[in-house]
């Protein structure tokens, strides 16, 4: 369902296509970090392919969050989400074939530049209600994303960390499409 600026699009109908969308991409992060924590002992293809996937479903999310929500505010940065998320993955692909301290650089470089897009989307839907936990998910993601890059460095770096990444940010997608509910049934 695409919410219109010019059409008078209610901040409910944002609120509610928002929330849905949380709510998948908390179930998604859940599930890959199960997934790729059972796999992710060596930078295998298959760990390598979980890693791009990650920034892939970010492109795909940030895309229906700026179709589905134009009344909740322009979607500019959104899409410098997807060219970001876009770089990170093709980043991720090449860094895997070099290493984990390659695959935690590109991974915390995207942390970092996400999460100030993902902190500086909550503050512009604050009227929505709901975004305070997407705020603090972005501000801590910074802040994971440069933990991310020192540990490239580490004697024995591991990509566990990185991916335990994921469940933090499905907590704060869950609480977010929680408090958006009360928004949403304004619809």
């Amino acid at each position: 369902m695409a919410v219109d600026v010019s059409s008078g699009t209610s901040p409910a109908t944002a609120a509610a296509a928002l929330r849905r969308l949380y709510f998948a991409r908390a179930a998604f992060a859940l599930v890959w970090a199960g997934v790729t924590f059972a796999v992710a002992d060596e930078l295998s293809p298959l760990t390598v392919a979980l890693l791009v996937l990650y920034p892939l479903v970010d492109v795909a999310a940030a895309i229906i969050d700026a179709r589905t929500s134009r009344g909740a505010g322009s979607p500019r940065l959104l899409y410098v989400n997807v060219v970001v998320s876009l770089l990170a993955a093709v980043g991720l692909a090449i860094a895997g074939s070099s290493g984990v301290p390659a695959a935690l650089r590109v991974w915390g470089a995207w942390a970092v530049v996400a999460g100030l897009v993902q902190l500086f989307v909550g503050v512009t839907r604050r009227r929505l209600g709901g975004q305070w936990p997407m705020i603090i998910s972005g501000g801590l993601s910074v802040l994971a994303g440069g933990s991310f890059f020192a540990a490239a460095s580490a004697a024995d770096p591991a990509m566990t960390n990185a991916i335990g990444y994921a469940i933090p940010g499905a907590i704060f997608f869950l609480i977010a499409a929680i408090r958006l509910g009360r928004t949403a049934k304004g619809n």
